[in-house]
């Protein structure tokens, strides 16, 4: 039989070994999926915190339960590691590390490098390797695809090379890893043979497309065309605020119609890992190609300034009850990028923040979901503060940034001297306070 066909075969009666490679959002429930299908499971992650709490059966992502990992654990077959030296009993690597931005929005390839090579170091025949972290078209096979041969090995020969996107959508109750359809483009047909037969024994509907390239771009389409239309509607707001219009009402009239419309929703700026920084690594590539990305370098830029206007609201705010905010006691309710989940990668409360400390306004925060920030662009770890009546009452302004579920905002209306609002969070409200501005 055909090393090809070993590996497929291999996959397909789940006897292959995969190794999950970044235990982070995307790598973590990538990682019991394929360990709740019956395959032997190996974690990597470089940091040891991570490591000891699965090992001792917690979970350090909200919506992952620690009840799931002990269960999959006790099973035998997941188990978690810094040791990448184990690679080498595995039959999969797949690669679920952060592709960051560096300096001058330039792409930070840093940890897919690093990663692959302690992949290469442990590569043999038969092996498939995945890569996940969302990057630029050409990724795979410019970067990984040489590292991988410089020992002589043939892709879709030796070894299998593809690209596959995360999808992870954190807390959605609709979808999961098993019911999200799986994109998946090999360097070779080989090669998305093996990957196609991997995957498909993990969720439920696998795309095949035609190249890693495209993989690759299709994970970009599906952020660029978010992040274009939410610094669409954001730019509205900013309009309709000088006309005195209520954007929500704007949006929610449009959205009555049954076609041709999708409704977005203005905010306080864009966070996640995906909409603030995937744009920028199509930008930065389509620049070798003499090509200038106009309408996406915008709609970043939109959504990047709209921190500064959240905190220009606060000062308006106060400005009216005389108030100055150098010195003003501000409240953040909510510092995740989105509702329902602990995930504060690139949320937009860290540039608030930043920027009202700049101000010189004192800052405190509540979210039922982030007891501790933590962040390389706060000087100081923070923590969140019972949300209570006389909380909001002693502070001068609310400044409502994520609009979780379980968040009492009809008692922030009725105490609060001064709401911004960024979500409308407090619209069944806001007639009980002449002094809940929109932002």
């Amino acid at each position: 039989m055909h090393l090809f066909e070993e590996a497929r075969e291999r996959f397909k009666t789940r006897r292959a070994k995969v190794g999950v490679l970044g235990l982070g959002y995307a790598g973590l429930p990538l990682a019991c999926s394929f360990a709740e299908a019956g395959f032997q499971v190996t974690g990597f992650d470089v940091d040891d915190a991570k490591v000891n709490e699965l090992r001792r059966g917690r979970s350090y992502i909200a919506h992952i339960e620690a009840e799931r990992i002990e269960r999959l654990a006790a099973a035998g077959n997941f188990r978690v590691t810094s040791d990448f030296r184990l690679l080498s009993e595995c039959h999969a690597a797949i690669i679920c590390v952060p592709t960051p931005l560096g300096e001058g929005r330039m792409p930070d390839l840093q940890y897919v490098i690093a990663t692959g090579r302690a992949v290469q170091s442990q590569l043999h025949r038969g092996m498939l390797v995945v890569l996940e972290s969302t990057t630029y078209p050409g990724t795979t096979e410019e970067v990984l695809m040489p590292m991988f041969m410089e020992d002589g090995m043939r892709v879709g020969e030796d070894f299998f090379l593809a690209f596959s996107p995360e999808r992870e959508d954190p807390a959605n109750k609709d979808f999961n890893t098993r019911t999200i359809p799986k994109i998946v483009g090999g360097v070779t047909p080989h090669c998305l043979e093996v990957a196609a037969a991997a995957y498909g024994e993990v969720v439920e509907r696998v795309v095949r497309v035609s190249s890693a390239r495209v993989a690759e771009s299709s994970k970009l389409l599906e952020n660029i065309y978010r992040c274009v239309n939410i610094a669409m509607i954001n730019e509205l707001k900013l309009l309709f605020e000088r006309m005195d219009i209520d954007v929500w009402e704007v949006v929610k009239a449009a959205s009555t119609k049954p076609f041709g419309f999708t409704a977005f929703y203005p905010g306080p700026g864009m966070g996640g890992h995906c909409i603030p920084i995937d744009p920028f690594y199509l930008t930065w590539k389509a620049r070798q190609y003499d090509f200038q990305t106009r309408f996406i370098e915008l709609a970043g830029e939109i959504n990047i300034s709209l921190p500064v206007h959240v905190v220009d609201r606060v000062a308006d705010g106060l400005n009216l009850q005389d108030m100055p905010l150098k010195n003003a006691n501000v409240l953040l309710v909510g510092v995740a990028y989105k509702p329902n989940v602990d995930d504060v990668r690139e949320s937009p409360a860290i540039p608030i923040i930043q920027q009202l400390h700049s101000k010189l306004a004192r800052v405190a925060y509540h979210d039922p979901m982030v007891p501790r920030l933590r962040s390389r662009h706060l000087e100081a770890d923070m923590f969140s503060s019972d949300l209570t009546p006389e909380l909001v009452r002693s502070v001068d302004a609310v400044v409502i940034v994520t609009n979780h579920r379980d968040v009492d905002y009809e008692m922030i209306v009725r105490n609060a001297k001064l709401v911004i609002d960024t979500r409308n969070a407090t619209a069944p409200y806001r007639s009980l306070n002449h002094n809940v501005m929109l932002a």
